[in-house]
């Protein structure tokens, strides 16, 4: 049925910026669709279950819908963004309605949510400061197309930073280079770290504005061949070390936000005990401990070596805070943490997991905040707190990443 049309009533939105339809009973899911629309949408994969698809023709339009912005936007072309069809303000229901899915199907949890805008992309664009290009074997540099190793050349990103885009990448060959990540970071610095292919060298072109040329080296660690590839980024009054391609959020009114919403909901006293899981360069770690201040303590767990080093530097003006490297699963038990007043915990995609969940529910803290960029697996995870005695007490979902299908969310859970 590969490359079949099928003319379909498009239902309500799925996780990963599908929508969901069926077709002689069978489920389908379509992407460059909205809730609502009648659509002629062609099969682009069959398995077993379930199909995927793409609308091609929307014979029935929703009102939500809007000519995308980018030209590289739509079926069969770059694979970046999920919903420049739709509205902002569509994008953001979209979202909503995708998490209190999940947690009522996941954890049985029945909730309305609003997703909020995050300051700093008014229009959805020019927000992404880290954007990964693909290079082509021929050195043309594009985006992949959704499921798929092909890639759509392109001259400029929609929703990359203009800061990202004054580098000029895209309008350069990059012979010998697999993939090209541009970085601009809030302190004004620059990064471009490239990803080489097997048993080849790498011609790094010159560019539009200067920055430092790093090369990835696998499994997360880079070498620098130009510069430092430090870059600083600003929260505050306060200024962050980044090494390299280290994890720093790409919106740049996301790093505040989030922070701001963890501290208020975690209500840090001074001289409390707080911990910061999966810390990665100490954001919320500093946060935390200039509130408990110095009669209290916060120690933070970052399995990656770079992202300690960095943590570390940042967090040298605070005594009271210091970071440790480890999977939080072993790290607690080697550094042998059987309590604390409060938990932050900011797991990668795949979340916590059930061993974690019920390691941090074991430290009897009063309040764990949890931070998530996945709400299927913050679903999961929220299910099982709640059997450990951690319900679910307030939720705030964020759209730190428009026009795609992600959403962050913060989590408060209380001690029941």
């Amino acid at each position: 049925m590969n490359q079949a049309s099928l003319e379909l009533t498009v239902g309500p939105v799925a996780h990963g910026g599908w929508c969901v339809a069926r077709h002689e009973g069978r489920v389908v899911f379509v992407r460059h669709a909205l809730p609502g629309e009648r659509v002629v949408a062609r099969v682009t994969e069959e398995t077993s279950r379930f199909l995927r698809a793409d609308a091609v023709e929307i014979l029935e339009p929703s009102p939500d819908r809007v000519v995308p912005p980018c030209p590289y936007a739509g079926p069969g072309r770059c694979g970046g963004c999920d919903w420049q069809h739709a509205s902002l303000e569509a994008q953001r229901r979209l979202k909503a309605d995708v998490v209190a899915e999940q947690l009522r199907r996941l954890a049985g949890i029945e909730r309305e949510i609003v997703v909020e805008e995050v300051p700093g992309a008014a229009d959805g664009l020019g927000w992404r400061t880290r954007v990964q290009f693909a290079v082509r074997p021929d050195g043309v540099v594009g985006l992949r197309k959704h499921r798929s190793h092909d890639i759509q050349p392109v001259d400029a990103c929609l929703i990359a930073h203009p800061e990202v885009e004054a580098v000029g990448a895209e309008t350069r060959a990059w012979p010998g280079a697999a993939g090209v990540e541009v970085i601009a970071s809030s302190g004004g610095d620059h990064a471009v770290v490239v990803t080489p292919r097997p048993r080849r060298g790498v011609e790094v072109p010159d560019l539009d504005t200067p920055a430092s040329i790093l090369l990835d080296q696998g499994k997360g660690r880079t070498v620098p061949r130009r510069g430092t590839g430090t870059l600083r980024e600003r929260v505050g009054e306060r200024e962050f070390r980044v090494a390299g391609s280290g994890f720093w959020q790409v919106h740049p009114g996301a790093a505040e936000t989030l922070l701001d919403a963890v501290l208020a909901y975690a209500a840090p006293e001074p001289g409390e005990w707080a911990l910061d899981l999966y810390c990665g360069v100490g954001l919320f770690a500093a946060g935390l401990a200039e509130a408990v201040g110095p009669e209290g303590a916060v120690l933070g767990l970052e399995s990656d070596a770079a992202a300690v080093r960095d943590a570390s530097a940042n967090l040298r003006d605070l005594p009271q805070a210091r970071v440790e490297r480890g999977r939080v699963e072993e790290g607690l038990d080697r550094l042998q943490i059987e309590r604390a007043d409060l938990v932050v915990v900011d797991p990668p995609r795949a979340g916590l997991g059930r061993e974690v969940v019920e390691r941090v529910a074991s430290l009897d803290a009063t309040r764990i905040v949890y931070v998530s960029c996945d709400p299927a697996t913050l679903a999961r995870d929220l299910s099982w707190f709640a059997a450990l005695g951690y319900p679910l007490t307030d939720l705030r979902a964020f759209d730190a990443f428009p026009m795609t299908h992600h959403v962050e969310c913060v989590a408060l859970l209380a001690r029941s």
